[in-house]
């Protein structure tokens, strides 16, 4: 089988293998995740890093409340459900971009490429609804705001169709070794989940408070993910699990520049 899909030295090749699970117990613990980095291994924050940036930048608002938030902006019922369809659609398309890119581009680019792009499109949305005129205690888009709204809020699924929906999950399948893969991936999806808890159940009190501010929020973790990919995120295209083991065994600092291509 690795002579097949790998190839080279299929001793090698199982060698290390076995390497990276020696004394792996069958039933590991979250100690295998301490590190001197805030008590865990700076790959794992990593993880965690990626996995709230993924929901900090807004995408599930977009889904969950897309039908309230048209409709709170002037949109009929009707308009505000097309609108609702017409993204999840893109979002779906988008993510089989994504999946013809993610070999050929590379996973660190398309994340940056995706922050960018995120953190204009959301830029432009927090301009449009903070700058927005008040009517009966709501705030009202003319017709040339509410096509930018709609052009941006449908840019920004775009980009994150093709870049942090997808390329998050690829990364945390790659990035771990196989000694910790297993519970490094459990932590970092359940930070994932916390922090679509958090983001989706703050959303009214933030909207409370002015649609501007929320994606003024949004915005802001736009972004903080273009300079975390940046610093932190290293490629693991072309990379096995068992060469990612050097990531963990040397704890080195998370901004520590150590390349993890060959």
């Amino acid at each position: 089988m690795l002579k097949r899909y790998v190839g080279g030295d299929v001793e090698k090749t199982t060698a290390e293998i076995l390497t990276t699970v020696e004394g792996r117990s069958e039933r590991p613990t979250l100690a295998i995740l301490r590190g001197n980095s805030f008590g865990l291994l700076p790959i794992v924050w990593i993880g965690i890093g990626l996995s709230v940036l993924q929901q900090f930048t807004g995408i599930n608002v977009i889904f969950y409340y897309s039908s309230t938030l048209w409709q709170a902006v002037g949109f009929t019922e009707q308009d505000s459900l097309t609108i609702t369809v017409i993204t999840s659609v893109t979002n779906i398309v988008t993510t089989v971009v994504a999946i013809a890119l993610v070999d050929r581009a590379g996973r660190r680019p398309l994340l940056v490429v995706g922050a960018v792009g995120q953190f204009i499109c959301l830029a432009i949305l927090t301009v449009v609804f903070a700058t927005a005129p008040i009517v009966n205690g709501e705030p009202v888009l003319a017709d040339t705001a509410g096509t930018t709204a709609l052009i941006a809020a449908n840019a920004y699924v775009v980009f994150f169709g093709v870049s942090w929906g997808p390329v998050v999950w690829v990364l945390l399948g790659e990035m771990f070794s196989n000694k910790i893969r297993a519970l490094a991936l459990s932590v970092a999806a359940a930070a994932q989940w916390a922090a679509n808890f958090v983001i989706s159940t703050t959303f009214p009190a933030l909207a409370d408070v002015g649609l501007g501010v929320a994606y003024g929020v949004y915005t802001f973790f736009a972004f903080v993910a273009i300079f975390f990919v940046v610093k932190f995120v290293r490629e693991t295209k072309g990379r096995t699990l068992e060469s990612m083991i050097d990531t963990e065994s040397s704890r080195r600092s998370p901004g520590r520049k150590e390349p993890l291509t060959k």
